[in-house]
């Protein structure tokens, strides 16, 4: 996924295809053969191979099939891996929004509910995982401003239905550290910032989700800079992976110098506030919008 922007392509991929894609690359590695060698047995190019093993495309189980016997594997680990294949070819819970998602996004979304840690940061809106449907509704508005009432809603809907994976019984690690400048953009009005706050007040309590809010006072920081998400697995094929977006691009990155770099940004963003202070700021601004 290295340095993959947006719209450079078809079929995002699931988490389950680049574990899988990442599986097809050891075996491979291990039996000894070269992208060539792999592309002469299924009658394709090496790009084809080299796409397959980063999840570019999805995992067609003739291919899947013959690249395991070519590799050496047993009937029963074949089996497995292609039962495997089928699952990752299968659409996520999200398809049905496709028409109101754009292409790139459905990574991000698969990344998100296979991550075992996130780690956010964001200097103009609470995070899409803990904002509330009248703040995700105002929000949504002024980043789509051109849309009908009908996709506004679903595009609301498809926010919402995110949020449910921390309510699973084994749900993620969620670390989101704020600017102050968040809680002063009045977003939908003082009664939705009053719901919204609440909201982030109710999850900081939760055992599995931090939220720390970098106040004004913090100065000039690291982390002035565009909103981004860390990803961890637990599954030992995937690496850290970052996302980051501007205007006009997102990104993903696996990189390990540009992931230890957000990484330390968010420990050093961390240092500047702590949960009593971020809790107190959160009740202040409250009041302010009563």
């Amino acid at each position: 996924m290295n340095d993959a922007r947006s719209g450079t392509g078809a079929g995002a991929p699931t988490v389950l295809r680049m574990i899988l894609g990442r599986r097809l690359q050891e075996a491979r590695q291990t039996a000894g053969l070269s992208l060539d060698d792999a592309a002469k047995a299924l009658r394709v190019t090496p790009l084809t191979i080299r796409r397959l093993e980063k999840a570019e495309v999805g995992l067609k189980i003739l291919y899947v099939e013959k690249l395991l016997q070519t590799y050496g594997a047993e009937q029963q680990e074949i089996d497995e891996f292609v039962s495997l294949a089928e699952r990752a070819n299968e659409p996520g819970w999200w398809h049905p929004y496709r028409d109101v998602m754009p292409s790139w996004f459905t990574a991000y979304v698969s990344l998100e509910t296979g991550a075992r840690t996130l780690r956010t940061y964001e200097p103009q809106y609470v995070t899409g995982l803990l904002q509330t449907p009248g703040y995700a509704r105002a929000v949504l508005r002024g980043g789509f401003p051109n849309d009908n009432d009908e996709d506004l809603q679903r595009r609301v809907e498809l926010r919402l239905r995110r949020q449910s994976l921390l309510t699973k019984p084994d749900a993620p690690t969620l670390w989101v550290v704020m600017e102050e400048a968040v809680l002063h953009r009045v977003v939908g009005g003082p009664e939705v910032m009053r719901e919204q706050i609440d909201r982030l007040l109710e999850a900081s309590e939760l055992e599995h989700v931090s939220v720390d809010i970098v106040p004004f006072t913090a100065g000039a920081h690291v982390g002035a800079c565009a909103p981004f998400t860390y990803f961890r697995f637990e599954e030992r094929e995937l690496p850290d992976i970052v996302y980051s977006e501007i205007l006009s691009a997102s990104v993903y990155l696996d990189q390990r110098a540009d992931v230890v770099a957000h990484l330390e940004a968010h420990n050093r963003l961390s240092l500047k506030t702590s949960s009593a202070d971020s809790k107190a700021l959160l009740n202040r601004m409250r009041k302010e919008y009563s």
